[in-house]
């Protein structure tokens, strides 16, 4: 699918960006989200935006440039680029939430096998 570079009216832009960002709220559950998200970008969308959180991902955990390139199989400048905007607050509040879940995931296991 091609998206016209054509730029709409910024009030209806606005309008547009709040409604996705709400269905994407009212998702309740992994898989009702993953059944929208799988069907609205196609396979090359949903790869460059999964690759694009993972290097956020494997940048904050100080990952050297050529095991992300090795590991995600993307360039040194499509890194470079993406560490300059990982600063910003909407990224760091994602990679917090990853945190999150991966600690509470890890205690989980622990909790798991001394329960066992």
């Amino acid at each position: 699918m091609r998206v016209s570079k054509t730029k709409i009216n910024q009030n209806l832009g606005k309008t547009i960006l709040k409604n996705f960002i709400q269905t994407l709220d009212d998702l309740k559950n992994f898989d009702e989200k993953r059944a929208f998200i799988t069907d609205f970008f196609n396979k090359n969308e949903l790869e460059t935006y999964s690759k694009r959180l993972a290097i956020f991902y494997y940048l904050k955990k100080r990952r050297s440039y050529e095991n992300i390139k090795t590991n995600l199989k993307v360039s040194s400048a499509t890194i470079a680029v993406l560490e300059k905007q990982i600063e910003k607050e909407g990224i760091k509040l994602a990679l917090k939430k990853m945190e999150a879940d991966e600690w509470a995931n890890v205690w989980s296991e622990k909790i798991k096998k001394i329960t066992s």
